[in-house]
């Protein structure tokens, strides 16, 4: 899965195979690591929501050191994972009336 943050713009792109991992499982998971010991990394995953979570209408971003979650409904999931449909966009409010911007695709035609 490939993660691109720019501004307040976050975009994830997932190839085939982690478009079925999520589809199956509701979770995909990637993380870069930044030191010598484990504990330095940024872990970044797609999760599917169930009504029981939250609001189960719209997309999320849940944060922790470490740690970026991208919390998607379980009705989009489907939908997504489920049809031809490439991608979804959402803005999520922020603090001081900023918006976070994010876009999931896949990226079908990855090889890496």
């Amino acid at each position: 899965m490939k993660l691109r943050i720019e501004d307040d713009t976050l975009r994830l792109r997932l190839s085939d195979a982690e478009v079925q991992e999520f589809a199956a499982t509701g979770r995909v998971a990637a993380a870069v690591h930044f030191g010598a010991t484990a504990d330095q990394r940024l872990t970044y995953a797609l999760e599917r929501t169930v009504p029981a979570d939250g609001p189960g209408s719209v997309v999320r971003v849940r944060y922790a050191p470490g740690a970026l979650t991208v919390l998607v409904p379980e009705a989009l999931a489907d939908a997504w994972t489920g049809t031809d449909q490439n991608g979804f966009s959402e803005r999520v409010a922020l603090a001081d009336a900023r918006q976070l911007r994010i876009l999931v695709e896949k990226d079908l035609d990855c090889r890496h």
